[in-house]
């Protein structure tokens, strides 16, 4: 059923997406002669079934992101762990994310998309799964960083497929779509974290069943490759790129940090913060769920706004907006209405950084360089998300009388500070470049 609403939706919305490809020496003789043949026409179309398939996928990945990480939370919380450790477990997830990054282009450039984001998925289901089987800070830990890896190989093929096959003008808008069912999945994901006091195995079995379920469509759909106009048969070459791509878009690897920074910190401190406050665990789930529909409400919008108007542009506008909704929210922590609505309207400004960042990078590199932009990305985003946990824990534990929407709102002013002085300069540049 979920599938088959994602299939209307994406069938609505992109009929076509044309993605650049070129033969890679690995295809079937059919394969080659197809996109030989596409090669003359500009494209290659990915129909509306496999981009559905790539948005459930997502969705359901963001449903077990959303919950793990305030689920876990607050069980540590209740058993009487320090906000400090609590932290520096949820950075688990995203030690994974680092680690696996610097190894993903080669299997997907070598073996496609599609292999790519079956192990990811693989990774998450049994990760999730074996939660209940010991309840134990570092096995926690461990399984934490595994679902890391799973996701970030997940994530990283879906944004890369996505990103390649969408042409310029409607770019924004695809990788917003894809946002916005990440964002449904991640909504719906804190809604769980009350089954805790049902029984603490429910929350992981549920999420580990769903996985399960959206995974058995990738099986179904046909594997494709990126660009293959690089070499990529060493870690040096890996690195190299790396270095290229920084130098065309390190501005917008900014926003994916920030974002990595605000998601894991609200989603994993802030119920700390939240608890210690006197909020309820389910008014603490209403305040999740409350920014992660802002942020669905707004991506696609804002996703469209920047094919129009420019990414920089539309970053410096929302960031100003989100600094401005955390710092009222720092006012109005005794009021849960007050607090709801600060939340709701960040997360229409702020909660589509992410998917604006790979837009912005995307617009910047080359397009054989796309995979190593979306990974940079990965990496931008996991460097802040291992930031936040662990500083926010800090923040709550040693800075109890200054409010913790402060430390978002500094983060995100200082961001858009920097895209707002360097972004233009850097636009040109490229420009430059390309033209050179």
């Amino acid at each position: 059923m979920f599938f088959s609403f994602d299939r209307k939706i994406s069938s609505f919305i992109s009929k076509k997406i044309y993605c650049n490809t070129v033969h890679s020496p690995l295809t079937s003789f059919r394969e080659t002669k197809y996109r030989q043949q596409c090669k003359k026409q500009g494209s290659i179309i990915m129909n509306s079934k496999k981009f559905a398939v790539l948005i459930s996928i997502v969705s359901i990945s963001g449903f077990s992101q959303g919950m793990l990480l305030p689920l876990i939370a607050v069980i540590f919380e209740n058993d009487g762990l320090s906000s400090s450790l609590n932290g520096l477990n949820a950075v688990g997830l995203y030690m994974g994310i680092l680690l696996i990054s610097p190894f993903m282009e080669y299997p997907l450039r070598k073996y496609g998309y599609k292999p790519v984001i079956v192990f990811g998925g693989l990774v998450v289901i049994l990760s999730l799964a074996l939660f209940p089987l010991w309840k134990s800070f570092w096995f926690w830990f461990l399984l934490r960083l595994f679902i890391g890896i799973g996701d970030h190989s997940l994530h990283f093929a879906t944004q890369t497929w996505i990103t390649t096959a969408s042409p310029i003008e409607k770019r924004g808008r695809n990788i917003s779509l894809y946002g916005v069912f990440f964002g449904i999945g991640f909504a719906v994901g804190p809604l769980l974290t009350p089954l805790v006091k049902v029984n603490e195995s429910l929350p992981f079995i549920l999420s580990s069943i769903m996985c399960f379920i959206a995974w058995i469509f990738i099986l179904w759909i046909k594997n494709d490759f990126p660009e293959q106009t690089v070499e990529t048969n060493s870690f040096l070459d890996t690195m190299k790129r790396f270095s290229s791509a920084m130098k065309y878009a390190w501005i917008a690897f900014l926003p994916p940090l920030a974002y990595g920074f605000l998601e894991s910190s609200l989603n994993s401190s802030f119920p700390v913060y939240g608890l210690r406050i006197d909020l309820s665990v389910v008014q603490i789930s209403l305040l999740l769920t409350a920014f992660s529909i802002g942020a669905i409400v707004f991506q696609l919008p804002l996703g469209m706004i920047s094919d129009k108007f420019g990414r920089r542009r539309t970053l410096v506008t929302i960031l100003i907006i989100g600094t401005t909704c955390f710092s009222f929210a720092s006012i109005l922590e005794a009021y849960l209405i007050g607090l709801i609505i600060c939340l709701f309207l960040a997360g229409m400004a702020v909660g589509s950084t992410f998917s604006l960042g790979i837009s912005y990078m995307t617009d910047l590199v080359p397009t054989n360089l796309l995979p190593t932009g979306n990974l940079l990305c990965g990496m931008a985003f996991s460097v802040g998300s291992l930031i936040g946990p662990y500083l926010g824990g800090v923040f709550i534990q040693y800075f109890q009388h200054i409010s913790y929407f402060i430390v978002i709102a500094a983060i995100l002013f200082v961001v858009c500070s920097i895209i707002f002085i360097f972004g233009k300069k850097e636009s040109r540049n490229h420009y430059l470049t390309e033209a050179k």
